[in-house]
């Protein structure tokens, strides 16, 4: 076996089930979770009949690199929404279809570390726990940067040391954060660009939340936005994932992409064919009746809007939360120990949600997670506000 798997640690969701183990939740109060963060708003009806009309491509073998149609309707979307010159993504250099940016993010970290002693995958902390296992897995070191309050619940990027920038070999972003909600401003991006070319390191910029936003006419800028105002048209050591799972609504479709550095994306698409990952051919047509369609995102939005809204009207005044950037996930502090709130809540008012110090490192005696819970706000608004009131019930009893 892969001695690297024993460095593994257990999923946040099975310390999860660990924890709430034997606590038995009232009978009369319905189970709530805010726990896991798939949508549950519809998925919309013209995709489904897209996938639906193309069932006859079970009988063709997909090739890993994608049809043209898919990478050309994603290399147009990316000019749209980031501001990229047009005609600068070529489909076909720039653009690579995935099953997911949770498959992709780790490929990605195995195709591109190499294993050499020392070498680092950088990483926001907390954070989603595919960059951790994709770096110990492709035998690098991850390196933590603490995401608090006092800045923005962003890493301080300027606290890092050029020994550690020199040995890493990818920093992954999450911009909007999970769970933060945390969006990495537009003029961080372009310095840690220039801290990729000074360092010769690779930004992996995860972006599969960045079109939950609350303001229609300030779409959050990302790394290929910076990219462009730095007139940086080949992309060069920048490469971002997407996903229709959070966008529209589209989780068991298992779809997204990686676009940006065309040299990279050429190892990358070596790696998968091996690895034997090929979008279905159905997946990729439905994918592109996705990617065209802005209608259904906006109305998607607009739900969170609602939810966001109502939720922080309940909580706010008995809690220490806030509106986060974008995403879907509220960060609050809480009353007391993160775990003992979680398996409490659960036990009292049958609602769950996730310490986060599940989703966080201790560096140095600190863990940005501890006193801290995550919760997702996916289900439909009237559980949502059901799951507020009851928390705000059970923080009253306190």
């Amino acid at each position: 076996m892969n001695d690297a798997l024993t460095l593994l640690q257990p999923y946040p969701f099975e310390k999860l089930r660990g924890l709430l183990a034997g606590a038995q939740p009232p009978a009369d109060k319905r189970a709530i979770a805010l726990s896991i963060g798939e949508p549950k708003h519809r998925s919309p009806d013209f995709v489904a009949q897209a996938l639906a009309d193309n069932l006859d491509q079970l009988a063709v073998y997909p090739t890993t690199q994608g049809i043209p149609a898919l990478r050309e309707s994603i290399a147009r979307w990316c000019e749209r929404r980031f501001g990229v010159a047009q005609g600068s993504v070529d489909p076909a250099r720039h653009v690579l279809p995935v099953n997911g940016t949770r498959e992709a993010l780790f490929a990605f970290t195995q195709a591109v570390v190499n294993r050499e002693q020392g070498a680092l995958v950088v990483s926001p902390n907390p954070f989603y726990q595919i960059y951790e296992g994709a770096a110990l897995l492709a035998g690098a070191t991850p390196h933590y940067l603490p995401c608090t309050a006092e800045n923005g619940f962003n890493p301080d990027f300027d606290a890092v040391s050029a020994e550690v920038w020199q040995q890493t070999q990818i920093l992954f972003l999450c911009s909007p954060g999970n769970p933060t909600g945390a969006l990495v401003p537009l003029e961080t991006l372009k310095k840690l660009i220039a801290l990729a070319d000074e360092f010769d390191f690779v930004i992996a910029a995860d972006e599969c939340y960045s079109e939950l936003y609350f303001d229609e006419d300030q779409a959050p800028a990302g790394l290929l936005t910076a990219c462009a105002a730095l007139g940086r048209n080949d992309f060069k050591r920048c490469v971002v994932f997407h996903s229709l799972s959070k966008r529209s609504n589209l989780p068991g479709l298992r779809s997204g992409f990686v676009a940006g550095d065309a040299d990279i994306l050429k190892a990358f698409l070596l790696y998968r064919t091996y690895h034997g990952c090929a979008m279905p051919v159905q997946t990729q047509l439905a994918s592109i009746a996705a990617w065209n369609d802005e209608v259904h995102v906006q109305a998607n939005r607009q739900l969170y809007r609602e939810k966001f809204d109502a939720v922080l009207e309940i909580l706010s005044p008995v809690m220490d939360v806030q509106r986060p950037d974008g995403g879907f996930y509220l960060w609050p502090k809480t009353p007391v120990d993160d775990q003992l709130f979680t398996r409490e809540l659960y036990a009292r008012e049958h609602v769950t949600v996730v310490p986060g110090s599940y989703l966080s490192r201790e560096v140095d005696g600190v863990s940005p997670g501890t006193g801290r819970v995550r919760m997702a706000l996916v289900a439909p608004l009237e559980d949502c506000v059901e799951a507020a009131e009851r928390i705000r019930a059970f923080i009253t009893t306190l």
